[in-house]
């Protein structure tokens, strides 16, 4: 029973003082990844990167002071006492598995081909970063939603009766906006922008127009002008002008336009704008639809921005921990694939870029430089023992291949919920995710021993 108590204690010991500083390790690049989040301009990317980062802080403090423990307890207090349980233990400890056998064949063929691995997987990345480029961005709230909400159909059915549910503003501003060359100017503009957009403006909506409705279609002249919207109730003012009269609005209610065509229209509106300024009178164009594209930019330009910036951070934390370039670099090579892949397979399943799947990137980072950094340091500990290359990462795949393929089923399985959702955006985002779970584990267990074997040379051992 004492030598049983021995043995738990060694393996409490050598738990802390190998494995606990490893998984820090990936603790730090997976935070760092994660990070890259926060400096999205879309808040709710940012949201998403602290509460990826949280779960991260938890997790780990609980397998140190729950998981560790509890195990101890179990082997510690309560393991068999029979002897004969205990020699079938020793004895199938030292006899390998059919897992073990099976993943060590394979991580013979895969360094046995390991050129030709390495090479596939760069020319998949490339081309899928090629593609990636020029992916689509959807920010269009009712693509996101179950298309047989009732919700929707009536927005639909809206749209029909009225021409628009979607509109802009052009809010101007100036020192005096009820002159008489400013009160004709903004009755110009209303009239005219139909005419020059009739492909996308249903119709447009301004002070002129209230009190032009009130004169037989007649705009009168300033004084009168003035005295008529004085006598307009408060609430129905205030939609177009604010109390000081230095700012007005002229409201644009327009077709439902897909995000390249409602971008295309918002720059030609603000070029006709510019072209026909008024002096001394500043014109911006605002509203829900301005804030779209606004989201699109931040979508197509803050993806790469945080993927770039996650694996510098990540890159740098790591050679702050290794001090050594090539060891930092390392668990990032495998994350470069699989983010080319990601954007291949994004582009062959025809899935566009929304506010979650941007996260991707980052997503890729994290959960995958995890894996990665665990199996370095298993090899690198093998190697320290005085094996060859080859033998170091055979035992690793061996001893850590069965662990990060089971971390990886758990998280598959945790985000396949996902893929229940009606929610289109959410189904999606359910779908990459376990597709780059997926090659965050074909590329630690087959493109990694690849890299580690070519590598090796470059990396003193001590």
């Amino acid at each position: 029973m004492s030598n049983q108590k021995d043995r738990v204690k060694k393996s409490l010991y050598q738990t802390i003082i190998k494995m606990v500083p490893a998984v820090f390790t990936a603790l730090v690049a997976t935070g760092l990844g994660f990070i890259a989040l926060y400096t999205s301009p879309v808040p709710m990317i940012q949201d998403f990167g602290k509460m990826l980062t949280i779960g991260l802080i938890v997790s780990f403090f609980l397998g140190i002071f729950f998981l560790i423990p509890l195990l101890f307890t179990r082997d510690y207090f309560f393991s068999s006492s029979n002897k004969k349980v205990q020699n079938k233990l020793k004895e199938k400890e030292g006899k390998p598995s059919k897992v073990d056998l099976i993943l060590d064949w394979f991580t013979r063929k895969t360094i046995a081909f390991r050129w030709l691995i390495i090479g596939l997987a760069l020319v998949a990345a490339v081309f899928g970063i090629w593609l990636d480029i020029d992916a689509g961005v959807e920010t269009d709230v009712e693509t996101f939603m179950p298309q047989d909400t009732q919700a929707l159909k009536d927005i639909h059915k809206l749209r029909d009766v009225v021409g628009s549910t979607d509109q802009v503003s052009i809010v101007y501003h100036g020192n005096d906006i009820v002159s008489d060359k400013v009160i004709s100017w903004v009755d110009n503009l209303t009239e005219t922008l139909a005419l020059e957009f009739p492909e996308a403006i249903v119709d447009t909506k301004s002070i002129t127009s209230v009190v032009k409705q009130m004169n037989d279609g007649k705009l009168p002249d300033q004084k009168s002008f003035h005295e008529q919207i004085t006598d307009l109730p408060e609430e129905q003012l205030k939609l177009f002008m604010n109390e000081d009269q230095t700012k007005g609005v002229i409201t644009v209610g327009i077709k439902h336009l897909e995000t390249e065509e409602l971008q295309l229209f918002v720059d030609d509106l603000d070029t006709f704008l510019k072209k026909n300024k008024l002096d001394k009178m500043e014109t911006i164009i605002t509203g829900k639809s301005v804030l779209d594209i606004e989201m699109i930019k931040g979508l197509t330009t803050g993806r790469y921005q945080m993927t770039l910036l996650g694996m510098g951070l990540v890159f740098f934390g790591l050679l702050f921990i290794y001090r050594h370039p090539i060891k930092a670099f390392i668990p990032l090579l495998p994350i470069l694939f699989i983010v080319g892949w990601s954007g291949l397979a994004m582009y062959f399943l025809d899935i566009s870029y929304t506010p979650l799947t941007a996260t991707l990137g980052a997503l890729i980072i994290g959960i995958g430089t995890e894996f990665t950094v665990l199996v370095m340091e298993r090899f690198y500990e093998e190697r320290r023992n005085g094996r060859l290359a080859i033998d170091a990462i055979r035992i690793t795949n061996k001893k850590i291949g069965k662990a990060i393929f089971t971390s990886a089923l758990t998280t598959i399985g945790g985000f396949s919920a996902l893929l229940a959702s009606d929610f289109v955006i959410l189904n999606n985002f359910g779908k990459m995710t376990l597709i780059n779970i997926s090659f965050a584990l074909i590329s630690t267990i087959v493109v990694m021993p690849s890299i580690l074997i070519i590598l090796d040379r470059f990396v003193k051992i001590e």
